[in-house]
């Protein structure tokens, strides 16, 4: 019952969303499903009621993807591989987040018990703007991993020289992609968590756990919302809260090291946080 309250407001949000959803062309029955899956997703990490419980996000496949997925694949089909593509149109916040993400990983590579700097997973990467103001001036080489063939192709011309550095490309989308056995210090996840369901996010954060060396760190950096969780319609992501992400760490067995909210941004902007685990 100490529940109640923040279940029914978590709840309410969505019948807000249905006259946009439609606007959107997303029918109605879809965004039931969207609707039914995550709300169930926060009563189970409120509750703990057993995972069996959660039901499947949508059966309406679109070339062998779920529509949660494909609708975000077609969004960025959209976006051109550039910077400013990556930040959404938002590129004067780019320096700004580099700079605390920077300051953020050197809290945990170099140094006894602290990540090796041999080699970092960059997912969600995009062009490789993190990879190439982030990882790579700490890193021997990064990986990357991208869902968008175009974006990963534009790689080499964006980093400008440090492509060399660059061991594989990984045209997969995270809900299919397996990091290899103990093979990173670390994995960075920016601006991406948000395009997995709930379960694929557990899923994908147990085989990061699986992917890291010694010692080694995952660090996630996304919006957070201020209660519950809130669907994009427009780019087919979700923006949960911070109880429901950590919820969803600590479920994966790792242990949150760090959080820290990015400052600098706009007060109109959603939260960022980045949260260090291992």
């Amino acid at each position: 019952m100490a529940y109640k309250g923040a279940h029914l407001a978590f709840k309410s949000r969505w019948h807000k969303t249905d006259e946009e959803l439609c606007r959107h062309s997303m029918s109605f029955d879809l965004h039931k499903a969207i609707q039914n899956d995550f709300f169930q997703s926060y009563l189970y990490l409120l509750e703990k009621l057993p995972l069996v419980k959660l039901y499947a996000l949508t059966s309406q496949v679109i070339n062998g993807e779920m529509q949660f997925y494909a609708r975000a694949k077609h969004f960025y089909q959209e976006v051109p591989a550039t910077e400013e593509g990556m930040m959404g149109d938002y590129i004067e916040l780019s320096n700004t987040d580099i700079e605390s993400s920077r300051e953020f990983l050197r809290k945990f590579v170099g140094g006894v018990g602290k990540a090796g700097t041999n080699r970092a997973l960059d997912c969600g990467s995009g062009i490789g703007r993190i990879s190439k103001h982030v990882l790579l001036p700490v890193f021997k080489s990064v990986e990357l991993v991208d869902m968008m063939e175009n974006f990963l192709a534009e790689v080499p011309n964006y980093l400008q020289g440090k492509e060399d550095r660059v061991e594989m490309y990984y045209c997969k989308s995270l809900q299919e992609f397996t990091p290899a056995p103990q093979r990173y210090d670390v994995i960075w996840i920016q601006w991406v968590s948000g395009y997995l369901t709930d379960k694929d996010l557990l899923k994908f954060l147990i085989r990061c756990q699986n992917g890291l060396k010694d010692n080694g760190v995952i660090i996630l950096k996304d919006n957070v919302a201020r209660e519950g969780c809130i669907l994009d319609c427009l780019d087919s992501s979700v923006i949960r809260d911070l109880n429901i992400l950590r919820s969803l760490i600590e479920m994966s067995g790792l242990t949150i090291l760090r959080e820290e909210r990015q400052e600098g941004f706009p007060e109109q902007f959603f939260p960022v946080t980045a949260l260090a685990e291992m």
